[in-house]
């Protein structure tokens, strides 16, 4: 038989017949019955509204009181500098960082304390989780004093899990747009492909492992993307929630397996989504555990207004344009022109390739090829853009971070160095065209260990370390012919952040680097020799041969940049 067409908006509108009741279990009816209150002309609308819905116990309204406290501090910003950002953006011309900026925030109210626990992250959380706890047992002692409960406690719920919704959505489309576009786990350098399984970090070796397929990057950016879209509509929220807190829940595990560092933000995700599913785990567990008949009755209020309806949809829109639109199309440029945690610039073009290390002199005495010596280059490469990679047989320090943050500069661009060992050396180099000469700089920065500051720009956290002197280590007739870093890349990926944050970047040298000058001669790159001055002053003549280096992995068929 047919189940009756019994909706909650035909409840809502008081549509359902008696003769529609009846064709249902006396049970059921009585469901309905008592769900609905469709009739009670003499209830004033408030507690009609409220009797419609559900009774809240004592022990809901305490915990609804903790939860709207925890829940809105943790998503809103509450960081100065995330407002200061904000208003200070160029829109008409924006990095894709300016907006991932805007979307990525999390609960900092402590900031770097030392006497609250970190607890691998969440002591922040556990933090505003006591003191929500104790302002939520003062709310409820004042409503006991006054005796004046909110008029309703479905129309706080509903507003709270709107903040909770576009928070989560707007968090997580930057986040999947940086996979969708595939940037943030870029496909392995040269010079990554030829470092030893073994002198990989464990973080390392998942981030290249996704790296290497980026149609699977894809493919989980594109579900991080859809998550967040089907939150920002109130029909859909359940959907968003359940494949947000299935894709960032699985994030938050492997995190933690292989040290990645952004198990605290990925478990941010995870918490706003489990609340969302809350809503819907009794009608679920009704369902599909008791194998009962379900009718959702959700909340819903009435934008009945003009000014309202003009609101909502105005707002909502905004959002999608911005957060899915715009978003979307500056993630593109950022993809073609000047990849995340990829150097932008093009490296010289003949040069690059895989070499093996033919001849090695060290202030004019030849070292032959020993596999233990640890001075003579081993092996040695060219990438696309503006590095230098070679190895040699001596430890050398390791950075530990994931080479994120949001640097501008192509030298602090550090993925292809970032978790590697077992002495490699990636040096960044301004080329002088002219003179064929190369000024090379260590991508490895002392006392480097973690990401910068996220949309950090101002310099202001390494300003003590500023040089009082210009650095002028490259001559000035050098500089004309290698020409600015900012507008090294195409016209349509030029930015107001990327000028800001070269400048501000340079500034924040403090001439620590090992620095290398090098001349280079070559023909058609099959030979390079370069001769000039290492890092410790010692004269260097190097022949470089190079040699067609097959990989057992495949070429990428999706890669970031534009270097031809």
């Amino acid at each position: 038989m047919a189940l009756p067409d019994i909706t909650p908006e035909r409840q809502d509108l008081g549509l359902i017949s008696p003769e529609e009741l009846t064709q249902i279990p006396i049970h059921e009816r009585q469901h309905v019955a008592s769900n609905s209150q469709i009739s009670g002309k003499q209830q004033p609308e408030d507690s009609k509204s409220a009797s419609r819905y559900r009774a809240w116990t004592t022990a809901q309204k305490i915990a609804f009181r903790i939860a709207f406290i925890f829940f809105t501090v943790i998503s809103l910003p509450t960081s100065a500098s995330w407002y200061k950002n904000i208003f200070s953006l160029d829109w008409l011309h924006l990095h894709y960082r300016d907006l991932y900026d805007v979307a990525r925030f999390q609960p900092n109210i402590l900031g770097r304390v030392s006497w609250w626990p970190v607890w691998l992250g969440y002591g922040e959380w556990v933090f505003i989780l006591l003191v929500s706890a104790a302002l939520g047992l003062i709310w409820t002692a004042v409503i006991k004093i006054r005796r004046a409960e909110p008029r309703d406690y479905n129309l706080l719920y509903y507003w709270l899990r709107v903040v909770v919704r576009y928070r989560a959505g707007i968090g997580i489309i930057g986040f999947g747009f940086t996979k969708l576009l595939p940037t943030q786990l870029p496909y392995p350098s040269l010079g990554l492909l030829n470092t030893n399984f073994g002198d990989l970090t464990a973080q390392k070796i998942y981030w290249l492992s996704i790296g290497i397929v980026p149609w699977y990057e894809v493919f989980a950016g594109v579900v991080e993307v859809l998550a967040g879209a089907l939150l920002f509509f109130r029909a859909t929220t359940f959907w968003g929630a359940v494949l947000l807190f299935g894709a960032l829940a699985d994030i938050v595990y492997v995190n933690l397996a292989y040290d990645g560092g952004v198990h605290g933000y990925s478990s941010y995700f995870v918490l706003l989504s489990g609340f969302l599913l809350i809503y819907y785990v009794k009608d679920l567990y009704n369902l599909l555990i008791r194998e009962q008949l379900t009718i959702p009755n959700y909340y819903y209020p009435s934008f009945g207004k003009i000014w309202q309806k003009i609101g909502r949809i105005g707002l909502k829109t905004a959002t999608i344009g911005i957060f899915l639109v715009l978003l979307f199309w500056i993630q593109y440029v950022n993809f073609r022109y000047d990849p995340y945690k990829q150097p932008a610039q093009k490296g010289v073009r003949e040069l690059r390739g895989n070499y093996a290390v033919s001849e090695f002199r060290l202030n004019n005495k030849e070292i032959p090829y020993s596999p233990v010596d640890s001075l003579r280059w081993q092996e040695a490469t060219f990438e696309n853009w503006s590095t230098l990679t070679f190895k040699v047989n001596r430890p050398v320090p390791l950075d530990l971070s994931n080479g994120g943050g949001s640097p501008m500069r192509d030298l602090n661009r550090t993925f292809e160095l970032t978790g590697v060992a077992g002495g490699q050396r990636v040096f960044y180099y301004d080329a002088d065209p002219v003179n064929h000469v190369l000024y090379l700089q260590d991508k490895y920065r002392p006392g480097r260990r973690g990401e910068d500051s996220e949309g950090d720009t101002s310099g202001k956290r390494d300003r003590k370390k500023t040089l009082e002197k210009p650095d002028n280590w490259i001559p000035a007739t050098a500089l004309a012919n290698i020409g600015p870093e900012y507008s090294k890349i195409e016209p349509i990926a030029l930015t107001t952040r990327r000028a800001k944050g070269i400048k501000s970047e340079t500034r924040q040298e403090d001439g620590k680097r090992k620095r290398m000058i090098l001349n280079y001669q070559t023909t058609d790159g099959s030979r390079v020799v370069l001769t000039g001055i290492t890092e410790n002053k010692d004269s260097i003549y190097v022949v470089l041969d190079r040699i067609n280096r097959p990989y057992a992995l495949s070429k990428s068929t999706l890669n970031a940049g534009e270097y031809q």
